[in-house]
């Protein structure tokens, strides 16, 4: 925990209507201010306490305070210093080490979270039996999709179509890997209409965002290393992210492998966008046929907070002619999900859920628009608690690649094979 970084804090209390925990709870230590001055009292040598830890546990980091702070307080920094402190202090009940370990065991690692793809689908019938035996093995049953498409097998590298542009990278990531293939692969066609020549390393690995979020930081270098060494070889203007998580943690690369002068500057070499970002720095080239459908987008935190992208998403969609964009209302507020925040603490992130599946209801949309694959999938479970059945979610990217395609508006929110679309040659 930086001291200096704490001193920036002076409390004003703007933080406070924009963090999800104190909307919930009302509680002064739930707030960034209040764990910020948590923090300060363990710098000037309070012990690690208990009670301590779960106000630290119970942030979601989502960075809506960082958006909010006039005083241009660090929180993402300090909040990731305070939780490597905490996983090196505090000593965790067994259950909670159980279940970080499986989390951890299993989701940083695509052959791993592919051989669990069935089961956690089988796990949603069991779902009421597992929440008693653990609220996190519960959650975790009760997010994996109703229906998993299908893998996709992308190929090294996508050709632009037409004059080329740009070359960039693809990040596959691992939950948006295992569980939404097709969001790759409609990244991939959306660059390509538009110009770029898109490589995608075949064996990236993790990004280490969730190790990162965790206070892993050993794990989390390792991951970073590996995958700027992967983009690095591979000679492209851009990294392009399509998951809001990772693509935050890579814009801090830097800062991460800060230790290592020589992998940092390596990270500092490597330009890293969000896709809505790329393709508006890009400008637009192909054409965008209509797509008569209403959209609801939602801000994923790691989006609008941590990297500040809320215009481009928004106007990306409203460029595509017949689609109406609708609003949530609360944006600013996390949906629940927050990396492993949903599986670690499952009763907070599904009062978040609950909240947001109301909101996103309220706006009558017929596709829930989102950039991250854990918000599609927390927000989805939150419908389904809601009575609102499987909501169709849909990446921007999907969004895009339909306009671009000229697809039917009914392929958005479905695994692919499920049904023939009208394409337009």
């Amino acid at each position: 925990m930086d001291p200096e970084l704490i001193k920036d804090c002076v409390h004003c209390g703007f933080c406070l209507p924009t963090c999800p925990t104190y909307v919930l709870w009302g509680e002064e230590m739930d707030s960034p201010r209040g764990r910020i001055h948590l923090m300060g009292q363990h710098t000037e040598g309070t012990p690690l306490t208990g009670a301590m830890a779960g106000h630290f546990d119970a942030c979601l980091g989502c960075m809506a305070c960082v958006t909010a702070c006039p005083s241009g307080v660090r929180y993402d920094r300090l909040i990731e210093q305070t939780r490597a402190v905490v996983e090196r202090e505090h000593v965790r009940r067994p259950d909670e080490r159980a279940v970080r370990a499986l989390v951890f065991a299993l989701f940083p690692y695509r052959r791993r979270l592919r051989a669990m793809r069935l089961p956690m689908r089988l796990g949603r019938r069991l779902q009421p039996f597992l929440e008693r035996v653990n609220p996190s093995l519960g959650a975790m049953a009760e997010l994996a999709p109703a229906v998993v498409p299908r893998p996709v097998r992308l190929p090294p590298l996508v050709r632009a179509r037409g004059p080329r542009r740009a070359r960039v990278g693809l990040l596959t990531g691992c939950v948006q890997g295992e569980f939404f293939p097709q969001v790759n692969a409609a990244t991939a066609r959306v660059l390509a209409l538009e110009g770029c020549d898109v490589v995608i390393p075949p064996r990236q690995g993790c990004c280490g965002a969730l190790s990162l979020h965790s206070g892993r930081e050993a794990e989390a270098r390792r991951f970073a290393r590996r995958t700027v060494a992967v983009f690095g070889r591979a000679d492209v203007d851009a990294v392009v992210v399509n998951a809001a998580g990772c693509g935050s943690s890579m814009k801090t690369y830097a800062e991460v492998l800060a230790d290592d002068p020589a992998w940092a500057a390596r990270a500092g070499a490597l330009r890293i966008r969000d896709l809505a970002e790329f393709l508006a720095e890009l400008g637009p080239a192909a054409e965008r046929r209509p797509l008569p459908v209403s959209v609801a987008y939602h801000d994923a935190c790691h989006l609008a907070h941590a990297q500040g992208v809320r215009a481009q998403p928004r106007d990306l969609l409203r460029a595509v002619p017949g689609l109406e964009l609708r609003e949530v209302a609360e944006a600013a507020i996390c949906c629940g999900s927050a990396g492993t925040y949903n599986l670690f603490q499952p009763r907070a992130a599904r009062e978040l859920g609950d909240r947001k599946a109301e909101r996103v209801l309220a706006t009558g949309a017929e596709v829930l628009v989102s950039a991250n694959p854990g918000c599609s999938m927390q927000i989805a479970a939150a419908v389904r608690r809601a009575g609102g059945g499987e909501i169709r979610v849909a990446h921007t990217a999907e969004v895009l690649d339909a306009s671009l395609r000229g697809l039917d508006p009914g392929v958005l929110g479905r695994s692919p094979g499920a049904g023939k679309a009208r394409t337009k040659r």
